[in-house]
């Protein structure tokens, strides 16, 4: 099977002359559409085939939930887009994968995104209703796989914290690695892109943009919350955005959130006297991007505390990504990850609720025609400074997308 699959990779990647790129790609682009005669109505399909490989992710801060290694994992997205007139956009994102963080489910198909925009011409307003990506942050807009030029999100995104959702702790002293609760249950800052269920107003006015949610869960909320099928509107979350673009080259931002990051399901486990209200996350943000010729750099910092019965526990946790165009198809792009936590009670004495982590990640993209690439990338994790405890991983990716 991994023979397959890499051979499956050699033949994908083989250069395609130039002449040749623009005649199937408009033919498979033309035939994956439909309009009205009139032009009342345009509908596209269009998708992405990506393989990916990891080795050493034990061990490593990332959302990779399988005990095999090496690990490899194929994914299927398809994307439909959909134009209503001029002021109606619909969008829809299937995925066939084994699980939307990389894990050793059985392969499934799953729909991560669904909505509806209306844009009032002239008014630079948009309201959006649907499951979407959060609102919040600078990563969340370029994560797609052709715009990442990463593998993985940035240590934010994925790194589990001590809090977890599936039971509700009684304190602080409740809290951290040692819990006693199954792995996929502890939280990061923000679970990815974060695809909950709601409705956005989004829009911009010279050189400010600004944009407000309402989701059924917040910014940690697993993937399994995101659907409105399983979680409810009993407890929304509030998300919030805004940044201002003094020219075309630097851009600075803020993001705040409010959100309870228990499950429903956790409500028989609430301690006599204690509501929903009493576990909350509350995330705020800070962010830049600058763009100068070839070179492009990202930063974000957040700080966020998840409260439990007695106090809350706080986190702080960082990157700065930079991505260079070394040639029309080749970039290398780096990046530094920090994450820090707070201590709290733990019985007689304090301790930390999270693992102190400093990440290095460096990798390369190649891409061999308009529409398919490779990524490599290696990973350095140093937990809570130690030298003797730094990790390595590896990890690659080959993307075709139609």
């Amino acid at each position: 099977m991994r023979c397959l699959l890499v051979l499956l990779v050699v033949l994908l990647t083989l250069p395609t002359r130039a002449e040749d790129q623009p005649t199937w790609r408009e033919a498979l682009t033309e035939a994956l559409t439909v309009s009205a005669p009139n032009g009342a109505w345009k509908a596209q399909v269009s998708g992405a085939v990506t393989l990916e490989a990891y080795r050493g992710h034990q061990g490593n801060p990332g959302l990779v939930f399988s005990e095999s290694d090496p690990f490899i994992h194929p994914r299927l997205t398809l994307f439909l887009d959909a134009e209503l007139g001029r002021e109606l956009y619909a969008f829809v994102q299937a995925r066939v994968d084994r699980g939307f963080d990389p894990g050793a489910d059985p392969m499934g198909v799953r729909l991560d995104e669904y909505a509806l925009r209306y844009t009032p011409q002239g008014r630079g307003i948009s309201v959006q209703i649907g499951q979407f990506a959060t609102v919040i942050g600078n990563w969340v807009a370029r994560h797609d796989v052709w715009q990442n030029p990463f593998v993985g999100a940035p240590l934010p995104y994925e790194y589990l914290t001590g809090a977890y959702d599936e039971r509700a702790p009684s304190g602080l002293q409740d809290l951290g690695p040692g819990a006693g609760v199954d792995e996929y249950a502890y939280l990061p800052v923000v679970w990815g892109p974060s695809y909950a269920t709601g409705i956005s107003l989004s829009g911009r006015k010279g050189g400010i943009e600004y944009a407000v949610e309402l989701k059924n869960a917040g910014p940690s909320s697993r993937p399994d919350a995101w659907p409105i099928t399983e979680v409810g509107f009993s407890h929304p979350a509030f998300s919030a955005r805004l940044a201002y673009r003094p020219d075309l080259r630097l851009k600075l931002g803020l993001s705040y959130s409010d959100s309870t990051y228990l499950l429903p399901s956790a409500a028989r486990t609430l301690p006599s006297g204690r509501r929903f209200s009493d576990y909350r996350q509350r995330l705020f943000s800070q962010e830049f991007s600058y763009e100068w010729r070839h070179l492009q750099v990202w930063a974000e910092a957040f700080h966020s505390s998840f409260d439990v019965p007695g106090g809350s526990a706080r986190t702080t946790a960082g990157y700065v990504e930079s991505r260079y165009k070394v040639t029309p198809q080749l970039f290398l792009a780096l990046r530094w990850n920090r994450q820090t936590f707070s201590t709290i009670d733990a019985g007689a004495s304090r301790a930390r609720w999270g693992v102190n982590t400093t990440r290095y990640d460096l990798a390369a993209v190649y891409r061999f025609t308009p529409d398919s690439q490779f990524k490599a990338q290696v990973t350095s994790n140093r937990p809570s400074g130690d030298t003797s405890e730094v990790g390595v991983a590896y990890a690659v990716q080959y993307c075709l997308r139609f």
